[in-house]
Parts: C-alpha cells; structure tokens; sequence
C-alpha cells in the first residue's frame, strides 16, 4: 500500500503544483491580473477530484486525503463563484464594453450609416414619387405582400398573411429569427472583403426605403409609420453596428498593416464580436417590441412619443454610457491600433 501510495503522489505530483498554482490566483487576483487561463482549470479541477476518489477508495493516508479533499473544497469555491459572477460580468458587457466598443469604431458605423441610409432615402423618395419604380425592385407578389401587411384593413397589420393567426409570443420568435439573421449576414459579409457587408447594408437599404415610400404614397401612414417607429431604434442601428462588425473584418484583411493577415484579422475579430453581440441583444429587444408593443391598440401619437424615448435611450446609451471607466471613445484609438 505504502509503495503504490508513493508511487500515485510521484506520477501525480506535477499535476497538483499546477492546481496550487491556478487556485492560487484564481483566488488572489482579478481576471485583469491573471496570467493563468482560468479557462484551462474546470477540466484541471476534474482531475483532482478524481485523484481524490482514487485516494478514498484505495485508503491511502489521512494526510494525502485531506490535502486532496481540501483542493477539491477549493476548487468547488472558486467554480462557484465564477458561476455566481457571470451576472456581473453580462452588467459589465452591456454597461460599458459594448457601448465603448462601439465609440471606439464609431468611424466604421459612420460609413455603415452612409452605406444603409443614402440608398434607403433616394429609393424612399423616388418610390413615393414614382408610384411603378417599386415593382423595378421586387417583383408583384412581394408588393402585394408588403400592402397587406400595413394596409388599415388588415386587423393585424405588421403580419404577414400566414401568420395572421399566431400568437405575439409566436410572433416574438419569428421576430428574432427574421432580425438575427439579417444582422449575422451583413456581419458574415465582412469575411469576403467586405463586399457581402457593402451589399447586405445597401440591399437593406433600398428594400425598406422602398417599403417605406411606396406604402405612405398609398396612406397607409396611420399603420406603417406608428408600427415601425418604436422598434426602428434597435433594429435598424443593430443593422448598422453589424455592418460596422463586418467592415473591421474586411479592413483587416484588406490592409492588415504590418501584421500577418491572420493576426491583423484575429485581433480585428475580438472588437468585432463585442459589437455583433451588442447588436444581436438590440435584435432581441426589437423583436420583442415588435411583437408587444407595435402592435398595440393605442394611438399613434403615444407610439411616436414612446419612438422618440426609445431612439433618445438608444443615443444615451451608445454615446455615454461607460465613460466613467475612462476608455478610449475615439474611431482612431482602434483604426490605429490595428496599423500599428
């Protein structure tokens, strides 16, 4: 026993220096001041708690038993408490890496916005002044598609006719479905040199300037515009920053600087991660809108006055919030870093 106890302590003693290592400043210090992977220790962890089952079941001494038993107490605290601080660290996402992200890219957004908002005004207004310019852009049945779903006829408007009958909780996945796909398109567009992200921003763009000028030429003000305006604010910026998303990506394979390709796009891809799923939590949020409250039976005039709250919300929150940590805000600190 005492030969198999010494052999078990010598094939496994490297294994336990490394977990004292790991839990040490796992516990000692902030993710920040790490220069362990915390990643790498739940696996880690597995282990030990292995060799102390061995250790119970083949009765080696009390000594090596509690020191095992005390690594595995440790090792289930500080699990635990990564568990209990994940709340904390989604706070800390939405409260100021996201917001600050995006300031820090603001000059990827601004061509994002240019890309989606100057086809979505000149075919709005040429498709409101032009009453067949729109059946050049879709075909008829697409048309008749978009007029029913605002037509003030339609009990329901704002649904398709197929899904008149579906529940809003049944309407909120669909929502999602629809918004989430459009976004990780337009990001996923960026991987081929941006021309996917160019096309995506600017085919959004004419289809909903499209929709939009066709059907306030035909009156149906009453129900597309108080429809569209409260969610507008989340979804269509969430378009935007994914577009945004996307060009960081083109740029660094584009012009990677004096990086490797490949290094120029991985650190390229954690900023642009941090701004996809910011956006894809707006998606949510749109959706869930969308589903709620645009259809709502309350009068435009609220709709609007709850659109301009939403939209002030949406620029607050982009434009101040988690500024107190003293982070860079400016379109250069990124566009530089990643030239340098």
């Amino acid at each position: 026993m005492k030969m198999r106890q010494e052999h078990f302590e010598t094939v496994h003693q490297a294994v336990w220096a490394h977990y004292d290592v790991i839990t040490g400043e796992l516990k000692a210090k902030s993710s920040k001041q790490r220069s362990v992977d915390a990643a790498a220790f739940p696996a880690l962890y597995r282990k030990i708690c292995n060799h102390y089952a061995v250790a119970l079941t083949r009765q080696y001494s009390p000594a090596l038993v509690t020191k095992l038993h005390g690594r595995v107490l440790l090792g289930h605290q500080i699990l635990y408490k990564q568990t209990t601080f994940q709340a904390s660290a989604i706070i800390n996402f939405f409260s100021k890496t996201f917001p600050c992200a995006f300031r820090n890219t603001i000059g990827y957004f601004g061509v994002a916005l240019l890309l989606f908002l100057i086809p979505f005004i000149g075919t709005g207004v040429s498709c409101y002044c032009q009453h067949d310019l729109i059946y050049s852009l879709m075909d008829e049945s697409q048309v008749a598609e978009f007029e029913f779903l605002y037509d003030p006829v339609n009990k329901k408007y704002g649904r398709p006719a197929e899904k008149q009958a579906d529940t809003r909780i049944a309407m909120f996945g669909f929502y999602i479905k629809n918004n989430i796909s459009i976004g990780f398109r337009t990001f996923a567009g960026g991987m081929l040199a941006g021309t996917g992200t160019v096309f995506f921003l600017i085919f959004n763009g004419i289809i909903l300037g499209a929709v939009a000028g066709h059907v306030t030429r035909l009156g149906f003000t009453g129900t597309f515009w108080p429809f569209v305006s409260g969610h507008g604010a989340f979804e269509l910026t969430a378009i935007v920053i994914s577009g945004a998303a996307g060009l960081i990506l083109a740029r660094a394979l584009i012009a990677p600087g004096n990086r490797q390709r490949i290094d120029a796009l991985k650190r390229a891809a954690a900023t642009a991660l941090h701004l996809i799923m910011g956006a894809a939590a707006m998606m949510v949020l749109a959706a869930f809108i969308e589903a709620f409250w645009s259809p709502a039976g309350v009068s435009s005039s609220v709709k609007y006055l709850a659109a301009g709250l939403l939209w002030g919300m949406v620029i607050i929150y982009l434009g101040f919030a988690g500024r107190s940590g003293g982070g860079t805000t400016g379109a250069g600190h990124f566009m530089s870093a990643q030239s340098q």
